[in-house]
């Protein structure tokens, strides 16, 4: 192909997608996927949402909505004009003018990176490929991912990455539950493996995203978010290790940290916890430690925060037997309930919560544990399918400690305060109340 129809190609789909003329198909409709595919709906794209979870498909189709960032009005909004159309075969691929890849990344047991779901995408978009399309991965993983895996799967059809069609990596940056900071207004990162790739990968997000940020190659767009999860990390795990620390000391930990906060330059607040939830923060910095060992480089910051931060449920857990010390009584047959499942404040997302740590080990410890959550109907523990309680003055006089493991929004602190026993406080939820019946990490 001559270079005059090598940019035919690229001046095409450029086009296409400027006047919003072009197809995407968004392969993945979990938190990261739908939103996304909403949003360039909404911006005048045609949308395909491809996930082999039939029942997603039927509730997108319904326009009913199970992501807490996407209203269920904007979505019946597009799919009732069929700018997005949501369905479980791959084939419309070949309609598409541009592919994003939304598919979960997790780690194996032995913590090392599982890409499975993004392999079998690719092979499913390989069956489909035709030049002048346009596959970019959002899925967060390794530096080299895009180039060492998807490039060469692509290219074995016989079309050349650049000049037939084109890649690029652009790192989801969802923060789930935020009100201030959603799909369109959190800076896109893109690098193609081309310039070209890059410029039309900008394009596209160019549509709905108020500002895009190009760089270099995939691999640096890999690692920006790997750094910015693996920041979080680490910082999350020193200021867990000064609240053990401090906990030796009999110092407040959290006063400590409010009154560092007000240094104007040169600080940044991070608050201790019960560990580490969601899919990014506690799953990320395990891709980047992988890959670095891989290159023969220990990254002994990576592994020491991991540690800290894996090692906070068992000091809820000693938190728990101490209060219940106070009444003499052992963590074997106490009734305990867990105030909050979710990882974090006001969502639903029960992804590596630490609620679901500090429950098994204080069941293993003998204990009854019971959890309430308004956001969240039914966890599992082990495999074992639990159900939450009802959150009632009634009820709470029948626990021997409640455990605040994350502060959400609707929970009436006062009733909790008034009717608990003893409360171990791991947010510091209860900072205006002073009480002796509370115990804070």
């Amino acid at each position: 192909m001559g270079k005059r129809k090598e940019k035919a190609v690229f001046n095409s789909l450029r086009r296409k997608i400027r006047k919003r003329d072009a197809t995407l198909a968004v392969i993945g409709l979990g938190y990261v996927g739908l939103p996304l595919a909403v949003e360039m709906a909404k911006s005048g794209l045609s949308v395909y949402g491809i996930d082999v979870n039939s029942k997603k498909v039927e509730m997108v189709n319904k326009g009913r909505s199970y992501v807490q960032d996407v209203s269920h009005r904007d979505l019946r909004t597009v799919t009732r004009n069929r700018r997005l159309v949501a369905t479980t075969d791959f084939a419309v691929l070949r309609d598409s003018d541009a592919i994003d890849i939304c598919v979960p990344t997790p780690l194996r047991k032995t913590k090392d990176p599982d890409i499975s779901f993004v392999i079998d995408a690719v092979e499913q978009i390989v069956k489909h490929l035709k030049p002048g399309q346009l596959v970019i991965l959002e899925s967060t993983t390794y530096p080299g991912t895009t180039e060492e895996v998807m490039l060469p799967r692509l290219e074995s059809t016989g079309l050349k990455v650049g000049r037939d069609l084109f890649l690029a990596f652009s790192p989801e940056r969802v923060d789930p539950g935020n009100p201030r900071f959603k799909t369109t207004n959190i800076p896109k990162v893109v690098g193609g493996v081309t310039a070209d790739c890059t410029k039309v990968a900008c394009d596209l997000y160019g549509i709905t995203m108020e500002h895009v940020v190009p760089v270099s190659s995939p691999t640096v767009a890999e690692m920006v978010k790997l750094l910015e999860n693996t920041f979080r990390s680490v910082n999350i795990g020193l200021v867990n290790e000064m609240c053990l620390m401090c906990d030796k000391m009999k110092i407040d930990v959290w006063q400590v940290i409010e009154a560092a906060a007000t240094k104007p330059f040169g600080f940044l607040k991070f608050y201790p916890g019960p560990g580490l939830g969601g899919h990014c923060i506690p799953i990320d910095p395990f891709y980047l430690s992988w890959k670095a060992k891989m290159a023969g480089f220990e990254p002994r910051f990576i592994e020491l925060a991991g540690q800290v931060n894996s090692s906070m449920p068992d000091y809820v857990v000693s938190k728990v037997n101490d209060a219940l010390n106070d009444f003499r009584k052992s963590l074997n047959g106490s009734k305990i309930l867990i105030l909050g499942a979710a990882y974090k404040r006001d969502v639903d997302d029960t992804r590596e919560s630490p609620a679901i740590d500090v429950i098994r080990l204080l069941k293993e410890k003998g204990s009854r544990v019971d959890y309430s959550d308004p956001h969240v109907d039914v966890i599992a523990v082990d495999g074992i399918r639990m159900k939450g309680v009802p959150l009632e003055a009634r009820r709470m006089k029948y626990y021997d400690c409640v455990v605040i493991v994350t502060d959400h929004s609707a929970f009436d602190y006062d009733m909790i305060v008034k009717n608990s026993r003893a409360i171990v406080d791991t947010r510091n939820a209860l900072k205006d109340f002073d009480s002796t019946k509370i115990r804070r990490i």
